[in-house]
């Protein structure tokens, strides 16, 4: 208004206003040109972009965002260039792609964080078991089982169970044994029905004996179990969250609608962004459908426990557990004549203190 009036200065005023004479003068002339209608913000998209991803792929990005909504860009890219046999460009690109379309949002973004994990070198060497927490159906409360191979990353079970209770527990891992073998060890946390941090359970001596060793995560520590608590995460997000279940059949049933993907097409960035099949193959153990008998050394010294976890020795009482009850253990000689190790079959479960009557459990646990 002022550069309009007669005899006006537009350089003083510029100088006296702060901008720059080019600035001024493009405003000037966007006013003579259009009126006060020149003064709104002009788009700075540039006319031609040679650079900009074909609008054929860009669709393509966010069909697969659409049917994996909490698949990020590098699991996208990998998914889509294997599906499609194309090649998408940088997953910083679709990750832009996915943000410039409302598909990323900023906390999304910051919640994930790079993990570095051990794993075992071979698939079966090692089976993470554990409960997810538990979330309410039409019909009462589902508690989803979940068992996954430490190596591989390939989930072996997802069950949904009405209870975390011994005998469902068994039921489906044998059904998981007749599907993929026995692995080597099993490791849980120290709760029902598996665990007991003071004493044996039925559930791990079940174990023991199809030749499975186990161990446990630390108390307090459950990223001992972190593959499977990362797992967790992952099913919560894409199969729990936001889900209305009738029943268990139903959560039962979408649960193995979703796990043939998670096993074998949805990329795993811990693997190379190669999915959790690729690295997996059953186990060369069959499960025995009659378990094994209790064999010992001959030089073992042989004993049945009773009905209450006593066991008898030399005149004197040591109490083992009553998930021994009615089963043979071997004596051992160990280094120390005054001590005896315990075992059930090939496991060392306790050593007998021979000088002070007493007896200490070996609980399998993992540091």
């Amino acid at each position: 208004m002022l550069a309009g009036k007669e005899g006006a200065n537009v350089r003083e005023l510029c100088r006296r206003y702060g901008v720059s004479p080019t600035t001024a003068y493009k405003w000037l002339g966007r006013v003579e040109k259009d009126g006060c209608g020149g003064l709104e913000d002009l788009s700075r998209r540039p006319l031609n972009s040679p650079l900009r991803t074909d609008e054929g792929v860009e669709a393509r990005i966010l069909e697969g965002r659409e049917a994996h909504p909490r698949w990020g860009a590098r699991k996208l890219k990998r998914w889509i260039e294997k599906r499609d046999a194309i090649v998408l460009p940088a997953a910083s690109t679709v990750h832009a792609i996915l943000k410039r379309n409302g598909k990323i949002s900023a906390d999304e973004s910051a919640a994930h964080q790079a993990w570095q994990r051990f794993e075992h070198p071979l698939p079966n060497d090692l089976w993470q078991m554990d409960f997810k927490g538990h979330f309410a159906t039409g019909a009462g409360r589902c508690h989803p089982l979940t068992v996954l191979d430490d190596h591989s990353r390939f989930v072996l079970c997802l069950g949904a169970l009405g209870e975390e209770r011994s005998d469902p527990t068994r039921r489906r891992l044998i059904q998981t044994f007749q599907r993929y073998g026995l692995p080597w060890r099993m490791t849980m946390d120290n709760g029902a029905p598996w665990g007991d941090p003071e004493r044996y359970t039925r559930f791990e001596l079940w174990l023991m004996r199809l030749g499975i060793k186990v161990s446990h995560s630390r108390p307090y520590h459950p990223q001992t179990q972190g593959k499977d608590e990362r797992f967790h995460r992952t099913l919560k997000a894409e199969v729990l969250q936001g889900q209305a279940f009738r029943d268990l059949a139903h959560a039962q049933q979408k649960f193995d609608e979703w796990l043939p993907i998670y096993n074998r097409e949805r990329p795993h960035e811990a693997l190379g962004m190669d999915a959790p099949a690729t690295r997996y193959e059953s186990s060369p153990r069959p499960y025995p459908e009659q378990l094994p008998e209790l064999e010992y050394d001959s030089s073992d010294t042989v004993r049945k426990v009773q009905g209450k976890g006593e066991l008898h020795y030399k005149g004197k009482v040591y109490v083992l557990g009553q998930a021994f009850s009615g089963n043979p253990v071997g004596l051992r000689q160990t280094q120390s004549d005054d001590s005896l190790a315990v075992y059930f079959g090939i496991h060392h479960v306790a050593t007998m203190s021979l000088k002070e009557s007493s007896i200490t459990l070996k609980k399998g646990q993992k540091s």
